[in-house]
């Protein structure tokens, strides 16, 4: 029986912390391998999440992004294009290979599966692909938008749910709402109900305890990034426009073409945060909870659930933001042929 929200937390304290998440990256599993999957031209976070994982070239094995669309930033090509613009600024242009994905719903989706063309195959067949690659190291699908990509591999190739750790962006659990859980919470349902290892970087709009706290000041960025990052010939065009050699003078353009809040004029780094916890579990607090389900959009707490997952909370705001501006000045390159 779905019971309502009660006595959350103390359901979850009961409950044990995952240990294999506690400990920083494992030298002796070598480099994490990771999927990204980005609705890539909606704002501007999952452009410095983009940027940050292939800065890390030293800690990530990037096999992949993967691009959907949700309400904002135009059809999927434009979010096709935006996640190429800043792999080219970057520096990494055919290194990391850039994929097509949903521009539906996974319930608009799943009928088709059976199809070769079906909406969003390229992204969702390349998924499917890395997670049967002969590789002892499981592989981590780092969602950063809607979950719809995921879901449709999960659903079209079930044997893939015990080699693949999802790390997904979103939802302000136990409150309800969030872009990415309202973009397709049929998805995000069906992700609870199987039993892939998934967890959840919470965003928690307003509220010191989600990623949303890990916000970045036009000041900053002003400061840090300008020049940042390796240069690339020739320039690239901006989605704002202007051309651009580097990353760095990107992320200003980027923070000067959109609204800011507070004081000091401020802009959450959601996604950017969900890499760096992958990088380092230090970074955020991991509660180990039974699996909600989603009713008409309000979670609803299923204590005796034996399925559990794992959120993510309490994001140290300070060394994320700091390994950020470091890696930017100090980046190391996924290698070229590291797939």
């Amino acid at each position: 029986m779905c019971r309502p929200l009660v006595n959350r937390w103390v359901v979850a304290a009961a409950l044990p912390i995952l240990t294999t998440l506690a400990l920083p990256v494992a030298a002796e599993t070598g480099k994490i391998r990771v999927i990204l999957d980005t609705d890539a031209n909606n704002e501007l976070d999952d452009q410095h999440a983009i940027a940050y994982l292939l800065f890390n070239g030293d800690v990530f094995d990037v096999e992949g992004i993967t691009v959907n669309r949700t309400q904002s930033g135009g059809d999927v090509t434009q979010h096709l294009a935006e996640a190429r613009r800043v792999v080219r600024l970057c520096g990494v242009e055919g290194r990391v290979p850039v994929l097509r994905g949903a521009d539906q719903s996974f319930q608009e989706i799943s009928a088709s599966l059976d199809r070769p063309d079906f909406d969003g195959a390229p992204a969702v067949q390349f998924i499917i692909e890395r997670a049967r690659a002969a590789d002892r190291r499981p592989l981590v699908l780092l969602p950063i938008g809607k979950l719809t990509n995921i879901a449709l591999a999960l659903r079209k190739e079930p044997a893939i749910i015990p080699r693949v750790r999802i790390v997904w962006l979103g939802s302000n659990y136990p409150e309800p709402g969030e872009y990415n859980q309202v973009n397709d919470e049929p998805a995000l349902n069906y992700i609870l109900e199987t039993g892939v290892q998934f967890e959840i970087a919470l965003v928690r709009y307003g509220k010191p305890s989600g990623t949303d706290a890990v916000r970045a000041s036009l000041a900053d960025i002003q400061r840090r990034m300008p020049g940042s990052g390796p240069r690339v010939q020739p320039a690239v065009a901006g989605r704002h426009g202007g051309e651009f050699t580097c990353f760095g003078d990107y992320s200003v353009s980027l923070f000067q073409h959109i609204e800011l809040h507070g004081d000091p004029p401020s802009r959450a780094l959601f996604d950017m945060a969900a890499v760096a916890i992958v990088k380092n579990p230090a970074w955020a607090t991991a509660v180990r909870l039974p699996a909600p389900i989603l009713d008409q959009g309000r979670w609803v707490d299923r204590p005796d659930n034996p399925r559990s997952i794992v959120v993510w909370e309490n994001f140290d705001r300070a060394a994320i933001l700091g390994d950020l501006y470091d890696r930017v000045q100090h980046y190391q390159l996924v290698p070229a042929g590291s797939r």
